[in-house]
């Protein structure tokens, strides 16, 4: 019997890591680069998890030369999870082609039996782009946006590396959503972007999140030229005035890694003959003017700064209930726009309606357009006496960007019949999301006793007792106390610049238990996000420097007034500016975010034993 039922465990074990083997859908994808210049060679792969094919056929290609292929190559990958042994086989179709004039052209699907199952992959477009046709002594750019080569050290010209900032529209209405995106262009290699967004007067602005982890450049044609691009952040810009407001320009610094030739024949040995030393560039963004129109002055009663295209719908809980009992009533406003700063629509509940706060719940999201989603607005309202009652239509007119007019919405009128209570109003059951506790009137007047009062003497008198006394003393000996307490606490904390001063290495790690945290989940922007918090708050309070005053050139200028070693200052500087690249633009160092956690708490450490005050 045992061995029977050793036999039946083992064959079920052998089929369930049979399974497992093959429980990964099988896949056929193709890749190729979004961009090539004319002229140069690119990869067009095809990729199946599995090693039981056949059939593979390639569909037409004829806006391409066919340099070579297609060949095949195959991998094996093995990996245990909590016991479960999971092996994934790929074969890999490379194709090597060459574009035959520039344009953008669609590469069509590829077709392959895997495991006994016709598929087709995606079809690809690949743009094909001019080659340069000025600077040509400049680096040219090969199909993967990989630099050809390097400019001379110390000759990055403002063609070479810049930013450009724009904005989806320069002429719009005071409310109307704006995109700002800043695009960064390079011919060089870029290993480091550092620069600050100004505060936008007559702006309500909010960043877009950019996509987590490392983004990769896109190659672009730009004036003449063939660039490596990425997006280094955008911003939706609401404006909050008329007239013409202004974006103003940006100075960012980039680092840029140069390959110089090395003389030494010992260096040249082991260095290959060149090495790399990096080089700063300031970029500059120019301003931009926006022309800002101010939104007509005759507006509807029922205007409540909705500026967008916008929708609403209601619901009501109940038509039929009793006095004493609630009602809730549910209005939702979709659409685009600005969400965020639309005013809450007011409901004209019956006068003898007991009505409450309503609860607004934001489920909207930031998008190029605006905010983008539902506003959920829930009113709750309490009928004191029986009858009929009608809710009016609730109506909402906003400013409709596209034709230039305010536009009204109403919802349905509600009718409500309200029946008498039982006069028992010891309970009511109230069905309301947010929670509140609501005051019941049943038990709120009791009748009056119009009977003779009745006295009667229990025990002594209290009145000049030693417990009569101290019910005074002792509230006088604790307020004397308190007051005595609170003037030498008054005194110590009179000082508090050196009380933030004293405090700041305390506060530091709290702040840096919640980058820790932040790692742990692996949110890299959030990592970087509260490491900079941590860092500015550190240096602020130590150095007893307000936030207004915060920079890195007002930074450096304190440690120095401090005694603090300069290679101490210039890591601090570094340390700073390289979060704020890895926050707002992808990283291209190899440095591990456990490494940079390890090196800020080094660094304030290190920064508490130097600076004593």
């Amino acid at each position: 019997m045992k061995k029977n039922l050793f036999l039946v465990i083992t064959f079920l074990t052998c089929v369930f890591a049979c399974h497992s083997l093959h429980a990964e859908e099988v896949t056929f994808t193709a890749d190729a680069p979004n961009a090539v210049v004319m002229g140069e060679t690119f990869r067009l792969s095809y990729t199946v998890n599995t090693h039981d094919v056949k059939g593979f056929r390639v569909g037409d290609i004829v806006d391409f030369d066919v340099l070579s292929g297609p060949n095949s190559s195959t991998s094996m990958r093995s990996s245990s999870i909590n016991g479960v042994r999971t092996t994934v086989k790929t074969i890999t179709y490379t194709c090597i082609l060459r574009p035959k004039q520039e344009g953008t052209f669609t590469i069509p699907s590829a077709t392959i039996v895997a495991e006994g199952e016709r598929m087709v992959s995606q079809e690809v477009t690949v743009k094909v782009l001019p080659p340069d046709q000025q600077n040509s002594s400049a680096p040219q750019l090969g199909s993967q946006g990989k630099s050809a080569g390097s400019s001379q050290l110390g000759q990055i010209g403002d063609d070479d590396l810049f930013i450009v900032a724009t904005v989806n529209k320069k002429k719009v209405y005071e409310q109307e959503a704006i995109l700002l995106t800043y695009k960064i262009y390079t011919t060089v290699n870029l290993t480091n972007v550092s620069g600050k967004m100004p505060d936008l007067k007559g702006f309500h602005t909010q960043e877009v999140a950019m996509p987590k982890g490392n983004r990769e450049f896109q190659l672009e044609h730009y004036k003449g030229r063939n660039y490596r691009t990425i997006v280094w952040s955008q911003y939706v810009l609401f404006p909050q005035q008329s007239g013409r407001l202004e974006i103003p320009s940006i100075t960012f610094e980039g680092t840029i890694a140069q390959r110089v030739q090395n003389y030494d024949p010992f260096e040249a040995f082991f260095n290959g003959g060149s090495s790399y030393v990096n080089v700063q560039k300031e970029i500059r963004t120019p301003k931009i003017l926006v022309d800002v129109s101010q939104l007509p002055s005759v507006k509807p009663a029922s205007y409540y700064g909705g500026v967008g295209d916008f929708s609403i719908s209601s619901a009501i809980s109940t038509d039929e209930l009793k006095e004493n009992e609630a009602v809730t009533l549910k209005l939702v406003i979709s659409g685009t726009g600005n969400m965020k700063l639309i005013k809450t629509p007011e409901v004209k509940f019956p006068a003898d309606f007991e009505v409450y706060d309503p609860k607004v719940d934001n489920k909207f999201v930031l998008k190029a357009g605006g905010l983008s989603g539902d506003k959920v607005i829930e009113y709750l309202a309490i009928p004191r006496h029986g009858g009929d009652y009608i809710i009016p239509p609730i109506e909402f007119s906003y400013f409709d960007v596209k034709s230039g007019t305010y536009k009204t919405l109403s919802t349905p009128e509600y009718a409500l019949k309200v029946a008498r209570g039982d006069g028992s109003s010891g309970s009511m059951p109230v069905n309301y999301v947010s929670k509140e506790e609501l005051r019941l009137l049943g038990q709120d007047i009791r009748y009056i006793n119009l009977g003779e009062p009745k006295y009667h003497v229990r025990g002594r008198c209290f009145y000049g007792t030693m417990g009569y006394w101290l019910w005074y003393l002792v509230p006088f000996v604790a307020l004397v106390f308190v007051v005595v307490a609170y003037r030498k606490q008054a005194v110590a904390n009179a000082n508090i610049a050196r009380m933030r001063t004293r405090k700041a290495g305390k506060v530091a790690t709290r702040r840096l238990k919640v980058v820790k945290s932040k790692m742990q989940q692996h949110d890299k922007a959030g990592f970087y996000d509260e490491l900079l918090k941590a860092l500015w708050g550190y240096l602020g309070d130590k150095l007893s420097m307000p936030v207004s005053e915060l920079s890195k050139e007002n930074i450096a200028a304190k440690l120095i007034e401090c005694q603090v070693p300069e290679e101490l200052i210039d890591e601090c500087i570094s340390l700073i500016s390289s979060c704020e690249f890895a926050r707002y633009a992808p990283s291209l160092s190899d440095d591990a975010d456990g490494k940079v956690y390890d090196k800020a708490a080094v660094l304030m450490n290190r920064l508490e034993n130097v600076i004593k005050r």
